[in-house]
């Protein structure tokens, strides 16, 4: 008895069962006998740690080996609770593998999995959510929600990354919870760690791929971080970024191609004198508007650039398509080495590359040009790759380099890879076609391939011959006679077909050949293939119409013989033939013109590339591989038309959260010395008296550049402040004596009258001064939980106090101030707007507070004795319900008995005036108090602010309360979302407004109102900022009354006094911006009107329009 059959007996293995690896020391261990699955159950059952590492090191080398280790399963779940951190992990990765197929076993570990996502270790935590997302039942779907939340804001990026992985799988179980996995997806998005970044970019492309406005303000985070994140987060996040340049960034050829159309045009001007204005136009087009790549389209392409050298294949096809689909012309040609250099990797990588680049040389063929011998085909190249290659040097193929062409195909012809030479000898026809020169030379060297030894070659020649003989049939008679004499010889069925099509088509050139092939074919007819049948009959046909003397009965014969042929095609045919050949007293009209229907001037067969219209598939995806539109692709958008908002990737920098414009910013970054630290901002600090001074000098220097700066990228605002900053410090010495001078005056240039005088400037500067202070010292309070709040309130008071310096050295910068006459009516103005604020917002060191509940009855006592006791309780005093309409925030059955509704209600919102006051009416239907009702998680655009109400504690059953909040919509349409919370639920809201209610009137007189329109007339967009509209007038607007009555309803305007009786003027101003909206109806006999609206805001005043136009239409 051999030693390996003993050890076999000894561990009672069956005769009948064959074993692998007997020897222990070649891995007999992993043989199939259920003993060994007994050692190993005792081993994961025993106390010593050590023994179960070992056993479990075996299963998993089990699975890693493909055998099934299933039935190991309680055993193994028993030991998930176990403390040795390594047999935990090995568990941990082996119910991810069996979770599924065991899933009962599986969820009696739940609460075990649930305690191993609050593990010390973010292994640990991180295989505990693989596991729990791995569990395929739909009873556990709020666990795994849950899960995914809390790990999404775990500390350890690991674990974000896990739970980036796990939303795909949470959506495929169930597709109802995807406007939450949306959420932590945006949550997920503005993570700044590059582990996370690929993860996260898959979950979006699998659960929200359209969702666009996610990528929005992550844009840039995402083209910065690309050259950190790992290899195949880095092909995603670059497949995603390329869809979205194609929606947000113009064409960077769009130019080119015009220019080149114009001048096409232009040369036949001439011809066509009435046409000339018209084709005149896009060369006008292209002058007048030249494009100007986005900067961040421009990001794009600097930032993927260097990953052109990445050792990954998939990296750098990634990069390629990316550059073929979005860059100029000019600028495409630097993937062409990345590529070549990637055709000497594996056969596999060789052909998804060579299928790329065979679609790319149809279009971009220059830059593959000077690679030309790169694509020169090896023997030891596979059969799959040496086509491709021809296809790409087919595609190259130019009146230069055609001869070096032609002689490497002639070197192929001689392969004995059949399939190959067939191949070859097309692509010599093709040659032959795109390229007039060399027609004659290629159709002379395929004829002498007819008399090649090899079947196969001689058959595709004759079919490459039958297409380039349909150009110039009259020349090559001699041709078609020597492929005639071929019929007896070629079995192929396609080449004795081509033949046969040849000699029946151009039978008026061998009219003595002809009637003798088809006797012959007449013979064999019934041994032919149908693909033949059908050219025999065809054959026959024209011979008939063209010498019936000589065919007449051979024809008869041949169409008797198809009659009666077992396939249904020729048989149809043969009659459909007979009918229309054979006169007899039946045969219709169309027997008459059987000569014109059977020996038509054919057009000749244009060869063309496979891969020509593959390129509207991104390249390198699966659908472009395959030619065919794949399950999960995403089309790739056509260019759009316009430049949509590129003023939506600008992001927020943490320290400018509540500033909304450039100046704000600059003011911001004045003050930042006095606090930068409670804000943890890192950067360099200088002294706090030169930072002031040199802050100051740079307001006035650039007080005239921040007017019209609003539309430049947010990385040119910086740049230019830093400039500013540095010929400040020049003249430093200069500004501190003129601020010296100047001090005792900052009062007397502080202005209520309006908000574009220098005064309201520096008013809004100081207001928001002590926002930005309180912000600050919120923070700080927040973050350093540890001091005392005495040394909080010590802090808070010194960051206070240099506040005030720097707004002192600001002012004397400003404006020469007013009249001496009022001063001291100024001066009161400035201090009660301080008190106030001072009032309304608390200390910096006390506790975060939310805003006022304005119809809080208590509250409302308290401010009685206040100056702005009116003003503040302003949002309470709406206007008649009739005229304000409510909007449904939340249905009652949707909220559980909680009803929600808001409207608009068009009073100054006190705490911030460039606010929105939304009115908000929570109704309880239900028997039980609803508590705790506040605002969470405000997903707002770029630039949009909201201020929440004060918390309402209880809500009685029953009764209604009503509170006031403010949102600043940046004059913007878009809406405001955010959580309405109660003590037990979340609700997803948003608030949209509508165009009308991001306004507040403002009072003009006539002549002000004329002043203020022929200023947006005639300012740097000449003519845009005015929209005129003719329309017709509703049968009930009668009359002045309803008109202004319509208008006002629609938007927050002030009616202006107006001369005129068939012209009523409005004026009104944004309230986030405070630009002008002036609008003008003035109607016409027969009931027409004329609308025109005035603003800078182009796409307000544009959707005003509409909105007008529907109100004044009804």
């Amino acid at each position: 008895m051999s030693a390996s059959s003993a050890f076999s007996d000894e561990k009672g293995g069956s005769a009948s069962e064959p074993e692998y690896g007997h020897d222990p020391a070649s891995g007999g261990i992993f043989s199939s006998d259920y003993k060994r699955h007994d050692d190993l159950k005792e081993m994961l059952d025993s106390n010593k740690d050590s023994l179960k590492l070992e056993a479990m090191k075996r299963i998993v080398a089990m699975i890693a080996r493909g055998k099934n280790a299933s039935d190991l399963f309680p055993a193994v779940v028993k030991n998930v609770a176990c403390k040795n951190i390594e047999v935990k992990k090995l568990v941990y990765v082996y119910l991810v593998r069996y979770a599924e197929e065991q899933q009962d076993l599986a969820l009696l570990s739940i609460s075990t999995f649930q305690r191993g996502l609050k593990d010390p270790n973010q292994l640990i935590r991180a295989s505990a959510l693989r596991v729990l997302s791995s569990i395929r039942v739909t009873i556990i779907v709020p666990i795994m929600m849950l899960a995914i939340k809390e790990a999404a804001s775990d500390m350890s990026p690991y674990v974000r990354k896990t739970a980036a992985h796990a939303i795909p799988k949470l959506h495929s179980l169930d597709p109802e919870q995807k406007d939450q996995l949306i959420e932590v997806i945006e949550k997920l998005l503005a993570d700044k760690t590059t582990l996370v970044a690929g993860s996260v970019v898959m979950a979006f492309e699998e659960v929200c791929p359209d969702r666009i406005d996610l990528i929005h303000k992550n844009y840039r985070k995402l083209c910065n971080l690309l050259i950190d994140v790992e290899e195949w987060g880095q092909v995603v996040i670059i497949n995603m970024l390329t869809r979205y340049a194609r929606t947000q960034f113009l064409n960077p050829n769009i130019n080119e191609s015009l220019l080149e159309e114009s001048s096409e045009k232009a040369f036949y001007a001439s011809d066509d004198e009435e046409d000339e204005d018209k084709k005149a136009e896009p060369a006008a087009l292209a002058k007048r508007k030249p494009y100007v790549m986005d900067p961040d389209h421009r990001l794009l392409l600097r930032n993927t650039k260097p990953l052109l050298q990445s050792r990954n294949a998939a990296v750098v096809m990634a990069v390629a398509q990316l550059y073929f689909h979005l860059a100029p012309k000019a600028e495409v040609g630097i993937i062409a080495k990345a590529l070549v250099r990637l055709m000497r990797s594996h056969s596999e990588v060789q052909y998804v590359v060579l299928q790329n680049v065979a679609t790319m040389t149809i279009k971009r063929r220059g830059m593959f040009e000077p690679y030309l011998k790169s694509f020169y085909i090896r023997s030891t190249d596979p059969t799959q790759i040496k086509i491709l290659k021809l296809e790409v040097l087919t595609n190259l193929a130019n009146e230069t380099n055609i001869s070096t062409i032609l002689r490497e195909f002639q070197t192929y012809i001689k392969s004995m890879d059949k399939d190959f030479v067939a191949a070859s000898i097309q692509a010599i026809g093709r040659c032959a076609t795109n390229i007039g020169e060399v027609r004659d030379t290629c159709l002379n060297g395929l004829v002498q391939l007819l008399s090649n030894r090899d079947e196969l070659v001689v058959a595709e020649s004759v079919v490459v011959i039958k297409k380039l003989l349909q150009m110039q049939p009259e020349q090559h008679s001699d041709i078609i006679k020597h492929m005639a004499k071929l019929i007896d010889n070629i079995q192929v069925p396609m080449a004795r077909a081509s033949i046969l099509w040849l000699i029946g088509e151009y039978c008026e050139h061998v009219p003595k050949i002809a009637p003798d092939v088809l006797r012959k074919m007449a013979k064999t007819f019934t041994n032919e293939e149908d693909i033949v049948k059908l050219q025999i009959i065809n054959l026959a046909a024209k011979l008939y119409l063209t010498n019936s003397k000589q065919t007449k009965l051979l024809t008869q014969y041949v169409l008797n013989l198809a009659k009666y042929d077992q396939n249904y095609d020729i048989r149809d045919r043969a009659r459909f033939i007979r009918q229309l050949i054979v006169p007899t007293d039946k045969s219709g009209a169309l027997s008459k013109y059987a000569k014109k229907l059977f020996l038509a001037l054919k057009p000749a067969p244009v060869l063309e590339s496979p891969f020509k219209d593959r390129d509207h598939f991104q390249l390198g995806s699966l659908s472009h591989l395959l030619n065919a539109k794949a399950g999960g692709y995403q089309e790739l958008p056509d260019w759009p038309e316009s430049a949509p908002d590129p003023s939506v990737r600008n992001v927020e920098i943490p320290d400018w959260s509540k500033c909304t414009s450039r100046k704000d910013r600059k003011e911001k970054k004045v003050e930042k010395p006095f606090y930068s630290d409670s804000e943890g901002e890192s950067g360099p600090t200088e002294s706090a008296d030169s930072e002031s001074d040199s802050g100051s000098g740079s307001e006035s220097a650039s007080a005239s550049d921040d007017s019209g700066s609003g539309s430049e990228s947010e990385d040119s605002g910086e740049e230019s402040e830093s400039e500013e900053e540095e010929e400040d410090e020049e003249v430093e010495k200069k500004k501190r004596k003129k601020l010296d001078k100047t001090k005792p005056k900052k009062p007397v240039e502080e202005s209520a009258e309006s908000d574009q005088s220098s005064g309201a400037e520096d008013r809004k500067r100081v207001r928001k001064a002590v926002k930005n202070q309180k912000s600050a010292s919120e923070s700080e309070s927040e973050s350093e939980s540890s001091e005392s709040e005495d040394e909080s309130e010590e802090e808070s008071e010194e960051e206070s106090e240099s506040d005030t310096d720097v707004r002192k050295k600001k002012a004397p910068v400003s404006k020469q101030p007013p009249k001496q006459s009022k001063k001291e009516s100024k001066k009161e103005t400035q201090e009660m707007s301080l008190l106030d604020l001072d009032d309304f917002e608390p200390s910096p060191a006390s506790a975060p507070v939310t805003p006022v509940n304005f119809l809080s009855s208590s509250l409302v006592s308290d401010l009685e004795g206040l100056s702005l006791t009116d003003t503040i309780l302003a949002p309470t005093t709406i206007a008649p319900s009739g005229l304000i309409k409510m909007y449904e925030l939340l249905h009652r059955i949707k909220g559980e008995g909680l009803g929600v509704e808001y409207c608009f209600s068009r009073q100054p919102f006190s705490p911030d005036p460039n606010m929105v006051a939304v009115q908000i009416q929570f109704t309880n239907s239900t028997n039980a108090e609803t508590k705790n009702l506040h605002i969470e998680d405000p997903r707002l655009q770029y630039g949009m602010r909201i201020r929440e109400f004060a918390e309402i504690d209880v809500l009685a059953a029953g009764e209604s309360v009503t509170v006031v909040m403010g949102i600043d919509f940046c004059d913007s349409t878009q809406a405001a979302n955010f959580q309405l919370c109660t003590h037990t639920r979340k609700f997803f809201v948003s608030i949209q407004p509508p165009v009308g209610e991001l306004m507040t009137a403002a009072f003009l007189t006539e002549n002000d109102f004329k002043k203020e329109q022929e200023n947006l007339l005639n300012g740097k967009l000449m003519g845009m900022n005015e929209i005129s509209e003719k329309l017709t007038l509703g049968d009930k607007c009668v009359n002045e009354h309803v008109i202004v009555e319509r208008v006002t309803a629609t938007a927050n305007l002030s009616r202006v006094p107006c001369g005129s009786d068939k012209e009523c003027r409005f004026a009104g101003k944004t309230v986030s911006s405070g630009c002008l909206v002036l609008v003008t109806v003035t109607t016409k006999d027969g009931g027409g009107a004329q609308l025109t609206v005035n603003c800078e805001k182009m796409v307000i005043g544009t959707m005003l329009v509409k909105d007008i136009l529907q109100a004044l239409s009804q």
